[in-house]
């Protein structure tokens, strides 16, 4: 077993220019690196630049053709929890993360993960909830989410300021993931 701690996967999940989900990641990016539990990396879809789903086989043979996609399996196999960071759009979940999880299949096995999410009124939840089956039908173990409406606490001048009742819901969060990504690492070790 390892000494190192677990690394915990920050992505945001928008490419849209001028999303608030980077500097909400941003504000939970921070968060976690002072909560301490984890390694943690910042992960951006935007600068994945994943194509629209270009596999010729299935992911789960694992046999990747195209190097982006071997350097996104790379990415989510050295992880051992995340968050998704996402926006709900249309009253569900946006192309460009759901994309991103169907491009791998073994990598995400036995991970915990939690959802921020955010949003008008709804918070974003309506996303988390599109979001949430698909991760869990690759074994994955939901561990918490964080909902955020930018209607009360908006991104100014690209900056999420939170507010205590959100940094709590956040640390939360970071707390189960902090128990559940050591029990999972053996079985993607």
């Amino acid at each position: 077993m390892s000494l190192s701690r677990p690394v915990l996967a920050v992505i945001i999940g928008s490419t849209r220019p001028g999303r608030a989900g980077e500097p909400i990641a941003r504000w939970f990016y921070d968060l976690a690196v002072a909560h301490g539990g984890f390694d943690v990396e910042l992960v951006d879809l935007a600068e994945v630049n994943l194509p629209i789903y270009d596999e010729p086989v299935q992911p789960v043979r694992r046999t990747y053709a195209h190097d982006h996609t071997k350097r996104w399996s790379e990415r989510v196999e050295r992880a051992d929890a995340f968050v998704f960071v996402i926006p709900e759009y249309n009253h569900g979940l946006n192309a460009a993360i759901k994309n991103a999880v169907d491009f791998l299949y073994h990598e995400w096995r036995y991970k915990p993960f939690g959802v921020v999410s955010y949003g008008g009124a709804s918070k974003g939840l309506r996303a988390a909830q599109a979001l949430t089956p698909s991760l869990v039908a690759l074994r994955m173990f939901l561990a918490g989410d964080v909902a955020i409406t930018l209607l009360t606490t908006p991104v100014v001048e690209n900056v999420f300021p939170g507010n205590e009742e959100l940094e709590k819901s956040a640390n939360d969060l970071l707390d189960e993931l902090t128990r559940f990504a050591p029990i999972f690492q053996p079985f993607h070790s």
